[in-house]
């Protein structure tokens, strides 16, 4: 039988309880959750803070090789349950393959932490096969774009906070999946907010202290084009024009482009009522869906499959393909121009 998959939750929980691995390597291009996981053995693991002094370990993967990080793994703890060691930058371990043979036969009163970050390690050798059959072998991925707002919910849903759908929308068209910077953003959120109301994040609230305008935002640009509202269209951009540091082309682009890859799924989905497309586009409120109710009826699949062209073209030329002189704000012009006509 395989070995079930452990993702980020499933961690997390066994953690909480105290159901621990003996062997931990979290590895991926996403820093984020690796560094969750690790702050959560760092608090749970060894619970008596003098303990700490003998039994919890820091090792930096520039400054160690793998015997080092065997020897310290064999050590059993001083009048304490666990050792806990932890490797951070560890893909700068130059032999970690050698490490095989401990993770094969690991200590159960050692917890080792392998920080693996921005890259993965191979899968076809020994080390990632001996991890995933004794230990826990974790891959942290980026959050695509499209499920970043989803993200922001259930992340703040863990927090006991709820969100308005036009507020999460906002945040993840600004902070794009910079994980990082988004926990910032809802640290300095849920601050500020009162203590005994009923805690939400409101658009006004991200307004006011994120620094995204509620009415000037990517999330707005979305519905005026979807209906074609040229006069408000041309506000917005005006508007990113005059805030070109907290409106990039390069945040907007990906906006537009997954909107109308998305309305082109909905052109070709034979079941168009409101449950078929929230499937078809694995939307998980209705609260997007009008945007592309409307569009389908302002956008011919033929002019979707030109402006998709269009945000392609637009793209490399804000790279510098093609182009030596034209601002991003008059790029941008010029593609709103040519979906709007």
């Amino acid at each position: 039988m395989a070995k079930q998959e452990h993702t980020f939750e499933s961690i997390c929980r066994s953690i909480v309880t105290r159901k621990f691995q003996p062997v931990y390597i979290l590895m991926g291009e996403e820093p984020y959750f690796i560094d969750r996981i690790t702050d959560l053995l760092l608090t749970h693991v060894i619970l008596n803070e003098t303990e700490k002094d003998f039994n919890q370990l820091i090792m930096y993967g520039a400054d160690t090789d793998a015997a080092s990080i065997i020897n310290a793994a064999r050590r059993f703890p001083m009048m304490a349950e666990y050792q806990l060691i932890v490797v951070r930058e560890a893909q700068l371990v130059r032999d970690i393959e050698l490490l095989t043979n401990y993770v094969k036969n690991p200590l159960s009163s050692t917890v080792l932490v392998i920080n693996y970050k921005y890259k993965n390690l191979d899968r076809r050798k020994t080390l990632a096969a001996a991890t995933e059959k004794n230990g826990v072998l974790f891959e942290s991925k980026k959050v695509p774009d499209y499920k970043m707002a989803a993200f922001i919910t259930s992340l703040l849903q863990e927090r006991n906070v709820g969100i308005d759908p036009k507020a999460a929308q906002m945040l993840s068209d600004y902070l794009g999946n910079d994980l990082n910077r988004l926990a910032k953003e809802l640290d300095k959120l849920a601050i500020i907010m009162p203590e005994n109301a009923l805690k939400r994040v409101t658009p006004e609230l991200v307004e006011q202290n994120i620094g995204i305008s509620k009415e000037y935002n990517n999330f707005e640009l979305i519905k005026a084009i979807a209906s074609k509202d040229i006069l408000k269209s041309n506000r917005i951009i005006r508007y990113f024009e005059k805030n070109p540091k907290n409106n990039p082309i390069q945040a907007t682009l990906p906006v537009l482009f997954n909107y109308f890859s998305n309305l082109l799924i909905c052109h070709y989905t034979k079941d168009r009522s409101d449950a078929g497309l929230m499937s078809a586009l694995g939307l998980r409120g209705n609260f997007q869906l009008k945007d592309y109710t409307i569009g389908l009826r302002n956008y011919s699949a033929m002019k979707v499959f030109n402006i998709i062209s269009e945000i392609r073209t637009t793209d490399a030329r804000s790279k510098g393909v093609e182009n030596v002189s034209v601002s991003d704000a008059g790029l941008l012009k010029e593609l709103i121009f040519m979906i709007l006509h």
